[in-house]
């Protein structure tokens, strides 16, 4: 506890500012994105649009990283490089965009679909993005960091996907990484007692086939071990005393991405 810092009201609220331009340029990203297209391009329309709204582009040369966004495609688990390769109809892909705003980080992520998606394409992207949902429900001030992992790993595993163990959440502020660390695999009642003012994110990496991840020799593009689709949302967010705050919650649906009804909600709907 005594290295996980609780912010004030003052920083929450410089968090906010940061975390929104983020989901601004994200999305710009769903709107723009197509076949076609390169993750070049995309790289490119990050970069300027971060720099439009007068923020700066966090993956830019952090530790070695050479570009301003991750772009990551079907079987890349996160992490991936933008380069040459162009999009497919077809494709699902990861785009993780962080802005760092007076000295302040906000970091959002969704996983976007190219064209039609395939029945398994589908079913890994929507099991993540219902996993973030999952995860941030369980945030409150009291609550325990494992009961976030338990909720997405539960539902993740009775979906017949996995959940990434390698790669996690963050604790987040004038750093990029901070403390805690969210895994997202736990048991409920388990971990560090969560407390109003806490800022971190949740982005559980789901997988279709094993959770086991593999990194390439540019050491950054980590790859699914057994090359199954990987699926990605990611949000960063404050636990409040009666919940939690998603500050970079986005004011619209993502196009091309946010584009089905929840299909698990509405199963139990029905099973009501």
């Amino acid at each position: 506890m005594s290295n996980v810092s609780i912010k004030t009201v003052k920083e929450v609220d410089a968090l906010r500012v940061a975390s929104q331009m983020a989901a601004e340029t994200l999305l710009g990203v769903g709107d723009m994105i197509r076949a076609g297209i390169t993750t070049e391009d995309i790289n490119t329309f990050v970069h300027e649009d971060t720099l439009r709204r007068g923020g700066y582009p966090a993956p830019l040369n952090y530790h070695g990283f050479p570009k301003s966004v991750c772009t990551s495609i079907n079987e890349v688990v996160c992490h991936g490089i933008p380069c040459d390769r162009a999009l497919e109809p077809g494709d699902i892909i990861n785009v993780d965009v962080t802005t760092i705003y007076n000295g302040f980080y906000g970091d959002t992520s969704a996983t976007f679909y190219i064209g039609k998606p395939s029945p398994e394409a589908k079913h890994v992207t929507e099991v993540s993005r219902r996993c973030l949902a999952l995860g941030i429900a369980q945030v409150r001030d009291g609550a325990r960091l494992g009961d976030i992992g338990a909720a997405i790993q539960e539902f993740a595993e009775g979906e017949g996907c996995s959940v990434v163990r390698a790669f996690v959440g963050h604790g987040i502020g004038r750093r990029f990484h901070e403390a805690p660390q969210v895994s997202h695999v736990g048991k409920y009642g388990s971990g560090l007692r969560l407390r109003a003012g806490m800022c971190f994110t949740i982005e559980p990496m789901i997988n279709l086939g094993t959770y086991e991840v593999e990194v390439m020799e540019d050491k950054w593009t980590a790859l699914t071990a057994d090359r199954s689709l990987s699926a990605q949302f990611e949000h960063t967010i404050v636990v409040t005393k009666s919940g939690c705050e998603i500050l970079t919650r986005r004011n619209r649906p993502l196009a091309n991405s946010e584009i089905f009804p929840d299909p698990f909600v509405v199963s139990a709907a029905r099973a009501l």
